[in-house]
């Protein structure tokens, strides 16, 4: 049987796990706040029929609630602890929060959140919920999504059998702030991680409003950068740059 992923832009994926369709951190529109989307728009066949969201953080560029909306009310949403109320006063009525090491079953898919490194709460007057990643897995498979982290010494705790990691290697403008990977950091997670492959996301999607010419460079280059760190690393991993819309399937 097949897995597969399709890498929807910043950190959006669409995981096919056992036939469970999983969705990350969905932003699914072409405008956000004071950024806009600068890749291809999402199909929306690749947000039909999801049966689980995860939810990394409740920053606007992770959990948008209108993208959210496209899903349905009723779309089941795995949050941090902490969300919940939030969530669930703007109407989504099957909402699980959980804590790091908690875990929540989807079929045959296991959902446990993980620890992260970042700031979780949503500004600028929203709540301060926790940031959480997420070992997404069934008993043939299993993958990391690491949400918004900065490195952090417990990663070489997730590293056992992992097929696939999802490793922010940037953000969504010109330089970065605290709580994320850069694309030297990105590969040292890898190196604590062991995935057998791993693709960067959270990098060539959003930008700010009239920037973008002055700085191509962040759009192209995180993910270049983090394949030529990890390849320098001599790692076992193997790195798949996709581009916003390109898939990757794998086998079990």
């Amino acid at each position: 049987m097949a897995c597969s992923l399709v890498f929807l832009g910043h950190s959006t994926v669409l995981l096919d796990l056992d036939g469970v369709r999983v969705l990350t951190d969905p932003v699914l529109r072409t405008r956000l706040t004071f950024l806009r989307r600068v890749a291809a728009p999402v199909a929306a066949h690749h947000h039909a029929d999801v049966d689980v969201v995860v939810l990394s953080h409740l920053h606007h560029d992770h959990c948008d609630l209108r993208s959210l909306a496209l899903l349905g009310r009723d779309v089941r949403l795995v949050a941090p602890d902490g969300a919940g109320d939030f969530l669930r006063r703007r109407g989504f009525r099957q909402v699980v929060t959980l804590r790091a090491g908690e875990s929540h079953q989807v079929g045959p898919v296991t959902v446990t959140a993980t620890p992260a490194v970042h700031d979780g709460k949503r500004e600028p007057f929203g709540p301060r919920a926790a940031a959480v990643g997420y070992l997404i897995g069934s008993g043939r498979t299993t993958a990391y999504f690491a949400g918004d982290t900065d490195l952090f010494a417990g990663m070489r705790d997730l590293s056992s059998g992992l097929d696939l990691a999802l490793i922010p290697v940037w953000g969504w403008g010109p330089n970065l702030g605290p709580g994320h990977l850069n694309p030297q950091r990105a590969a040292d997670a890898v190196a604590l991680l062991r995935p057998r492959r791993a693709v960067p996301i959270h990098w060539g999607t959003l930008f700010p409003y009239g920037l973008r010419a002055f700085y191509r460079d962040r759009l192209r280059e995180p993910a270049r950068a983090f394949a030529a760190a990890v390849a320098a690393r001599e790692l076992p991993t193997e790195v798949r740059v996709l581009a916003p819309g390109g898939g990757l399937t794998w086998q079990l």
